[in-house]
């Protein structure tokens, strides 16, 4: 007897979220969104709730299930984040399927309006990271994108900082020693995200990860190289309709604007951040500023009068 069609649903979705949350480790919102996502795309028409069929899913059906969606009021925005969800689902039925990935149809999703230059919010940095985990076809040098972009935002690290790790910083703890400028070295929290992030990368290289070697592999093995990366984060953040502003570095500045905000002093951000001096952490005193000026201005009744 055939499974029921809601059954071979649930099924799917099961092992889906469990790939998710266990292999690719995707924050709690993430795996909720994409898990919505690929249920509603399931119950499609047209859509065949088995691994071999989904691999085969061409681009008709993917445009149709957009415009049905678009029907719902989707913005562009988030019809991209779908597309991407739906892609990266995909993908993961091929590889279920035994089939080649590189046969997910690769569609474009609507033109995004660019956002004003703005400090990258929180949800911001996580769905950068998320979407530029999506775009690879080997889903290794996702995990890895995603894992620098999170060290970028949840640590405070320079991208030069990110990618001169070695093997020798594992296995991870609580904190990270890293390497900045003038061969300082410095201690930096490092948040459960982070290090579920870097460590389902760990688990995907298809490289061994040496004591004296770089963490961080490129495609051919060697150290990822930082213009990698940034053309990867200027695909995702032209997907998410962020601003040219939302660079790899940017997470950084948002990293240390966003303590300051929560109400750490300058001298701590200044060890955190590795700067040798106050005076280039006060910036960050001048960008929060600024913020709440912004907020001042959209919130007070009496600005607009």
């Amino acid at each position: 007897m055939s499974e029921e069609p809601d059954f071979r649903v649930e099924r799917l979705i099961g092992t889906w979220h469990r790939h998710l949350t266990h292999d690719l480790r995707r924050s709690e919102h993430t795996v909720r969104a994409y898990t919505t996502t690929a249920r509603r795309f399931l119950r499609f028409e047209n859509v065949e709730p088995e691994w071999g069929p989904l691999a085969d899913c061409d681009h008709l059906t993917m445009r149709r299930y957009l415009a049905d969606r678009r029907k719902d009021g989707l913005t562009n925005a988030s019809t991209a984040r779908e597309l991407s969800a739906i892609k990266t689902f995909l993908k993961f039925a091929a590889q279920q399927a035994g089939k080649k990935q590189e046969n997910v149809p690769r569609m474009r999703g609507p033109r995004v309006k660019k956002g004003i230059p703005r400090a990258v919010t929180p949800d911001d940095a996580i769905g950068l990271a998320d979407l530029v985990a999506d775009e690879p076809q080997e889903l290794w040098i996702g995990a890895r994108d995603r894992a620098v972009l999170l060290l970028l935002y949840g640590s405070g690290l320079r991208i030069a900082e990110a990618l001169s790790l070695n093997g020798d910083a594992l296995p991870l703890g609580d904190r990270l020693t890293v390497t900045g400028k003038g061969s300082k070295q410095r201690t930096v929290p490092l948040l459960p995200l982070v290090k579920q992030a870097i460590d389902a990368y760990v688990d995907a290289t298809p490289y061994t990860l040496n004591p004296h070697q770089p963490l961080f592999r490129g495609a051919r093995g060697g150290r990822l190289s930082q213009g990698v990366l940034q053309k990867a984060v200027v695909r995702a953040r032209q997907a998410l309709g962020l601003p040219p502003s939302a660079t790899p570095h940017a997470l950084r500045h948002s990293f240390a604007t966003h303590l300051l905000a929560a109400g750490a002093d300058l001298r701590s951000l200044q060890e955190l951040l590795g700067h040798a001096s106050l005076g280039s952490t006060q910036i960050y005193t001048k960008v929060d500023a600024a913020t709440l000026l912004d907020v001042y201005r959209n919130a007070h009744p009496r600005e607009a009068e």
